[in-house]
């Protein structure tokens, strides 16, 4: 694609950056094949080919983003598929991150949606206060279908997703929890923000199987949020902040690998190198970060765990950050079978479920038509469980599914020899 930033312009590391990328776009369209909104709506500005014109003349013209512009980007999901797809290598990640960052710096927001994505991104990455407003939201769930007659569709999708009541769950809290026998590596392992509240058994079952296997599990007492919602969000003051405070963490604990059992925060801890290249300070600690982290499934793989009778049929669901931004394809599905599970893939499973991160809220409309055509995908494998590595498109698809689902570390922890997971009680308990 040909640019036209002026010599001034290019001066600036920013938009150096987004020319580069820009200029290696060659208007093929590949990607217009595996990209969500494009499939689902048909509008060329609903593509990331077209958002990459958008983008380009928001950038090259240095101009405040119009309605149309805020429109189009904040419909885009950021799963990436486009870039798995892209024959010409373009990093839509971070073009489409530096798009959001202009919209957030020069677009005048509605009154109601600027607050709701404020309180978005100062509540949900705070574990204190996310867990206080998911405990008032419960009392209000019964009446989502009111919010949603009243046209207020992002209010009663946010009650949609909202669990009438809060696990607790004292091991993945901060502390060391040390390797059963021989040491054989330290860990520290993300503790997040949203899924410490919503379903902290998820890092209870990683720090009992790791520890069964042999490694020590570290979770630091200072780190909460990876700085991956408000980063999405536009907010990248806020995100660079959370992220410090968790490099600081990291860094001081040195650890032998840095372990994410959520896929979304993955994706973005493994950008740090690129979000903290301008940082003097900061620059060669967010790289060495970036190295260490490992999905869980990756460090699992490295493990050569024996042979399990899980015997379940499961159907294994690909969040986008796993198979596009971490290009983790086949992996977690392999330790699936090992551990002696029946493994099915999902049908169009390029396609993303709708949630990423509060795309489910602030694009309602859209996320839905997503998880349905997701779920219905699901259903004609004939699952007794789903499996996933991400928690929001586990809560996204739990919304509507009539099986099970379910983490696939929670499901390895069970086949070798841990408690099952609470959603397969449940799931018995409903059938009866």
């Amino acid at each position: 694609m040909q640019t036209h930033f002026s010599l001034e312009q290019l001066q600036d590391p920013v938009l150096a950056d987004a020319n580069g990328i820009l200029r290696a776009c060659v208007h093929c369209g590949f990607c217009t094949a595996t990209c969500p909104t494009y499939v689902l709506l048909g509008d060329e500005l609903d593509s990331p080919r077209g958002r990459i014109y958008l983008i380009k003349q928001m950038l090259e013209e240095n101009r405040p983003a119009t309605e149309s512009d805020a429109k189009h980007i904040d419909r885009c999901l950021s799963c990436l598929s486009c870039m798995t797809t892209c024959p010409s290598g373009v990093n839509y990640m971070h073009l489409i991150d530096t798009a959001r960052v202009h919209v957030e710096e020069t677009f005048d927001r509605p009154g109601p949606e600027r607050m709701l994505r404020n309180l978005l991104a100062a509540v949900m990455p705070r574990p204190g206060l996310f867990r206080h407003l998911m405990s008032a939201a419960g009392l209000a769930k019964p009446f989502a279908p009111l919010f949603e007659r009243l046209g207020l569709k992002r209010i009663a999708a946010a009650l949609a997703l909202t669990p009438l009541s809060l696990p607790r769950e004292m091991t993945g809290r901060p502390g060391h929890y040390p390797a059963e026998g021989v040491e054989k590596g330290k860990a520290v392992l993300l503790r997040g923000c949203v899924q410490s509240v919503l379903d902290p058994g998820i890092n209870a079952a990683t720090i009992r199987l790791l520890n069964r296997f042999g490694w020590s599990v570290t979770v630091t007492e200072g780190e909460s949020c990876c700085g991956s919602l408000p980063h999405h969000m536009g907010k990248e003051d806020a995100a660079l902040a959370y992220a410090r405070r968790t490099i600081d963490q990291w860094t001081a604990e040195n650890p032998d690998v840095i372990v994410i059992t959520s896929s979304g925060c993955g994706t973005t801890i493994k950008d740090y190198g690129h979000m903290f290249r301008l940082d003097p300070v900061y620059a060669e600690k967010a790289k060495a970060v970036a190295a260490k982290a490992r999905d869980i499934s990756e460090l699992l793989a490295m493990l050569d765990l024996p042979e399990g009778k899980g015997g379940l049929r499961v159907t294994y669901h690909s969040a986008c950050s796993l198979q596009h931004g971490q290009q983790l394809k086949t992996g977690p599905q392999a330790l699936l079978r090992r551990a002696g599970f029946e493994v099915t893939d999902v049908p169009e499973a390029q396609i993303c479920c709708g949630s990423a991160g509060t795309y489910n809220i602030l694009q309602p409309d859209i996320s839905q038509r997503l998880r349905d055509r997701k779920l219905a995908n699901i259903a004609s494998t004939d699952p007794q469980v789903i499996a996933a590595g991400n928690l929001g498109c586990m809560t996204q698809l739990a919304q509507k599914s009539g099986v099970p689902v379910v983490h696939t570390v929670e499901l390895l922890d069970w086949a070798y020899g841990g408690p099952p997971p609470p959603q397969l009680d449940q799931a018995k308990t409903n059938a009866h």
